[in-house]
This record gives C-alpha cells, structure tokens and sequence, in this order.
C-alpha cells in the first residue's frame, strides 16, 4: 500500500479532491511485521480482505464508494466490484495473464463485468500489453486509459519525453474525470 506508485497516485488524487482508503493484504502486512517474502493469499483470503475494509467504509460513510487496486489488487476488487454494488472500479496496471503466458489470460470475470470499470494500463505492460488485449472481448462497461511506453508501473520509457511522476499524475487525473462522470 505505500509502494512509491501508490504513494504517488494517492497524493495526486487527495490533491484533486477525492478521499482514499488504503489496506494490505494478509501476506503483505505479515512481509511488513517479519521481513519474509511469501507469495499471495489464495483468491478467497485476497477477497475477504476486500470485503472487510468495504464492510469497514460503508459503515462510515453513505458516500458512492469506488474500488480502486493496483496489479492483483485491482483484479481481486474487480472480482467483487458487482457483488459489492459499488459506483465504480479502478484498477492500474490490470495483470490480464500471468507474465510471459500469453496464452493464460485471466478474464473470465471480466466478460461480464457491469459496474463502470477504468482500467490505466501501460500498452507495454509485460502483464497486460495493449496488442493482447486489445484482442479480447471484454464488457462494454470497461473503459481504457492506455499509457503510451508505458510498463505495469506505469513508468515510460524515456523516449516518451515524459517522467514516471508525470504519468502517474495524468492517471490520477484520469481516474478523477472517470468518477465525475460515473459517480457524480
């Protein structure tokens, strides 16, 4: 949750407006207590995390919520986004299929996803570049802000003329356009 993209992110869309809630996952908040690597909870531990901080900040506020996730975060809320009925879902860097298994995607969910979805994706993300999937049939729910140069980060190369810190804040900007128009 404090990964310089997400710290950057959030400071941009606090700066325009919009209050965040950020939380670790299980695996991530024990990494943080004893210094060991471990993979990822199952998918159900990933979700009741999810459920519980919504649970958490529906009870604090009758505000539209929108769930936002970066990587598996964003695939885990994506998974939930309908059931929890939220206003909306973003989700950077999206992790369409496990890297370098093209053949593997993972977007089942997202055929049939109904809650308005930005999905701020780098075109040359290794686990999501724009070719592949631009090729998929995804629910028309589904919007893309690509990022040109861009990887899973959203950091460009440097022939972008541009800086890390200058597409991170054109996500946020992005993301802030898409809830005035989907949330109000």
């Amino acid at each position: 949750m404090d990964s310089p993209v997400m710290e950057s992110i959030t400071q941009h869309l606090v700066a325009l407006g919009v209050s965040v809630v950020r939380f670790e996952f299980p695996y991530m908040a024990q990494r943080r207590l004893d210094g060991v690597r471990r993979p990822p909870n199952k998918m159900e531990v990933l979700q009741e995390a999810w459920r519980a901080v919504y649970k958490e900040v529906r009870a604090q506020t009758d505000q539209p919520i929108v769930l936002a996730g970066k990587s598996m975060g964003g695939r885990v809320a994506s998974m939930l986004a309908d059931e929890l009925q939220i206003s909306a879902l973003v989700c950077a860097g999206y992790p369409f299929y496990p890297a370098r298994k093209l053949d593997k995607p993972r977007i089942e969910h997202l055929l049939r996803l109904r809650t308005p979805t930005l999905i701020v994706q780098g075109e040359r993300d290794a686990l999501g570049c724009r070719d592949v999937v631009q090729s998929y049939t995804l629910s028309a729910a589904i919007a893309f802000e690509w990022m040109a140069f861009a990887d899973h980060d959203l950091k460009p190369l440097k022939r972008s003329g541009f800086n890390h810190e200058q597409y991170l804040q054109r996500a946020a900007l992005s993301i802030v356009d898409f809830i005035k128009v989907h949330v109000g």
